[in-house]
């Protein structure tokens, strides 16, 4: 379902907590909103263009469902809340969450309340968040949840059994027992289903699969992403160098991954995060945006002064100013279409230097086909309406020229930042519109100047 479909139907669902806030109804505010998932709550809060709405929301939250709501907000809204609530209640918030959720919400938390938090902790509890913590938040690590049930490989599938019914309960979104040997390295998984469907009397290491490797704890959570859409994996184990067991990944974490990263992208375009908070007060959004549209304003006075260049020639020919912008519009679209490609291919990890050059013929390719093609297109057109040949071959091999430009630009553009450390999503649409506009209008230009005047 798309987006907008999911979020236009849970805006429906929500309605009777907007009718009821409305109108002033706390108890059944109260009782609507903790019957949400909290993942709904922070929607409702979201959704809720008054910060006093939002904090008045926020107080009738039950305690034992603020810890998972906060991981839910967004950074500006959540950094709201923390600040404004006392020591005493952030610890207990906190205290029932899961690890991973809670590594990713102490670093927003004041210091005296991490430390509280993990002075109140057993030893073993605090090892297990500190081993989270020890790992970059983007990394299979930072990912990764500590609560693992593991078990041996010399043991009878009926020991399993009795095992698990001695622990009375085994954690969410969990559909294999990750196998180890006597010092914990990970060996492999071993299914629900073929623990249910096989002899008691087998033993672990005849039924476990050992097809699914450890994932490595520094491994990007983009590669994790991928591996879990490739092989179509639920939950999958998280080891060190050694090959020890640390913990697993459940696909919960990785819908929340491929979302962020698809907004990410989508937000970048427009120089905005997607942690942007859309009811923000306007001087902080203000400020934000005015970066973005300083930077596009330097790029548009470069090409401005290209066009500069030859005003006497646009002054003679007034055909010129008319179709003019034609040839950086095409040239953006196309430089554009492959600039998207490219992004997606190094996000789904399906580019790399082996075969990126294979890529940037195709696309150069590509683009001097459709080039040839709107040239002809356009260079009838121009023809015609103003009567002269000339200006058709001029305006026929500038499109050429820029489409051409503009697909080796998407090619490279993203790999070039990639490479220096910069976001492709974030500044390669800044990079490619300047080199477009400019290489656009002055083989247009140029070519005019020569062939017209």
């Amino acid at each position: 379902m798309p987006p907008a479909q999911e979020h236009q139907q849970l805006h429906e669902q929500l309605a009777p907590v907007y009718s009821a806030i409305d109108n002033g109804h706390e108890s059944s505010v109260i009782k609507l909103v903790n019957s949400l998932h909290p993942a709904e709550i922070a929607f409702l809060i979201e959704s809720l263009p008054d910060e006093e709405q939002r904090e008045k929301i926020w107080n009738l939250v039950a305690i034992e469902r603020k810890g998972e709501t906060l991981t839910h907000l967004n950074d500006y809204i959540r950094i709201q809340f923390i600040e404004s609530m006392p020591t005493s209640e952030l610890v207990l918030t906190t205290r029932t969450m899961d690890y991973d959720d809670l590594a990713d919400l102490l670093p927003d938390m004041p210091d005296v309340v991490s430390r509280v938090l993990l002075q109140s902790m057993e030893s073993q509890h605090r090892e297990r968040l500190e081993s989270v913590l020890s790992y970059p938040e983007d990394s299979a690590g930072g990912l990764m949840n500590t609560d693992t049930i593991s078990i041996r490989t010399d043991i009878s599938l009926e020991t399993v059994m009795r095992y698990l019914r001695f622990l009375g309960k085994i954690p969410d979104t969990t559909d294999n027992l990750i196998v180890v040997n006597k010092a914990g390295l990970y060996q492999g998984v071993l299914y629900l289903s073929d623990l249910l469907t096989h002899d008691p009397d087998d033993s672990v290491a005849s039924v476990m699969n050992t097809d699914l490797a450890g994932i490595s704890a520094a491994t990007d959570q983009t590669e994790v992403a991928a591996l879990f859409e490739r092989r179509d994996l639920i939950t999958a184990p998280v080891v060190d160098e050694q090959g020890y067991l640390i913990g697993r990944i459940t696909i919960d974490d990785i819908v929340d991954v491929i979302r962020d990263e698809g907004e990410h992208t989508f937000m970048s375009q427009a120089g905005l995060s997607e942690e942007d908070d859309m009811f923000a007060p306007v001087f902080a959004s203000s400020k934000r945006r005015a970066v973005w549209l300083g930077i596009n304003l330097l790029t548009a006075l470069l090409a401005s002064t290209v066009i500069g260049f030859f005003q006497a020639t646009i002054e003679q020919i007034v055909a010129l100013a008319v179709l003019m912008p034609i040839v950086a519009s095409m040239g953006g679209i196309a430089g554009s279409q492959t600039l998207t490609l490219v992004i997606r291919g190094m996000a789904l990890g399906q580019l790399s230097s082996n075969n990126y050059r294979l890529l940037l013929i195709k696309e150069v390719s590509v683009s001097l086909l459709n080039g040839l093609l709107w040239a002809v297109v356009l260079a009838v057109i121009s023809g015609f309406w103003f009567s002269s040949e000339a200006l058709a071959l001029v305006i026929g091999v500038a499109i050429t020229i820029n489409l051409v430009i503009a697909a080796f630009a998407g090619v490279v553009i993203p790999i070039a930042l990639d490479k220096v450390g910069a976001d492709p999503a974030l500044a390669g649409g800044v990079f490619l519109t300047t080199i477009t506009d400019v290489i656009g209008f002055f083989a247009f230009l140029g070519l005019a100047s020569l062939m017209l005047t």
